[in-house]
């Protein structure tokens, strides 16, 4: 059965959140105040709807309490908006809120009146664009804990052409390559030590950010 999810509020990050979830198996319900973007909306969504998120009689329309997710995307309208529509989805017995916020005192606003998990898309985006910036091989990270990341960079030249049995990248640099994305097909493959790497290729690894920052000096100055 398809998962249901309700989107409310439609700025940047709420259209980029039910674009995406439209790729997927799920039921989503779109909410916003402007009736063109809900117009525009439409067609991702198996719902669009126009009201105002603060009116209790109105979000009650679309049940909360039992769909499976729902996701106040106001944040960027008003404050004020996301920390009514956050109490009045947990008051209407929504099961899990994930409510967006602009700072941190909006984080814990939200939270105290009931979201069960706070974003800020923003302050994800920057945490992500980081090693971006530090290092051009890598694309993004992931961390897991102060020591380990969930890295994905582009193979250094040096490590083209050859297998990652042949690299032994555990015992040099201490990286577990996990994943591995071919630039020619497209495909991501769980990794393999007869995997061989190519030109262009993306590697998903685990490892210290260090252990990736000396991987790829050093195998670009080799």
């Amino acid at each position: 059965m398809a998962r249901q999810v309700v989107v409310i509020g439609l700025g940047q990050f709420g259209l980029g959140l039910i674009r995406a979830l439209s790729q997927t198996d799920t039921e989503i319900i779109a909410v916003d105040t402007d009736e063109k973007i809900v117009e525009m909306a439409s067609s991702w969504v198996s719902k669009a709807m126009c009201f105002d998120a603060t009116n209790e009689e109105a979000l009650a329309q679309i049940q909360p309490g039992i769909r499976d997710v729902c996701v106040c995307a106001t944040g960027d309208q008003s404050k004020e908006v996301g920390i009514i529509c956050t109490a009045l989805l947990k008051q209407l017995g929504a099961k899990r809120v994930i409510s967006r916020a602009n700072d941190e005192l909006h984080a814990r606003i939200l939270k105290l009146v009931g979201a069960d998990e706070v974003v800020n898309p923003e302050w994800d985006f920057g945490a992500r664009f980081a090693p971006r910036i530090l290092n051009q091989h890598v694309l993004g990270e992931m961390l897991l804990d102060s020591e380990l990341v969930i890295s994905e960079f582009v193979a250094p030249k040096n490590l083209c052409g050859k297998s990652l049995a042949e690299l032994n990248l555990r015992n040099k640099y201490d990286i577990s390559i996990i994943a591995l994305k071919s630039k020619s097909s497209g495909q991501v493959i769980q990794a393999g030590p007869q995997n061989l790497i190519e030109e262009g290729d993306i590697l998903i690894s685990a490892s210290s950010r260090e252990a990736i920052r000396e991987l790829v000096e050093k195998e670009d100055e080799s």
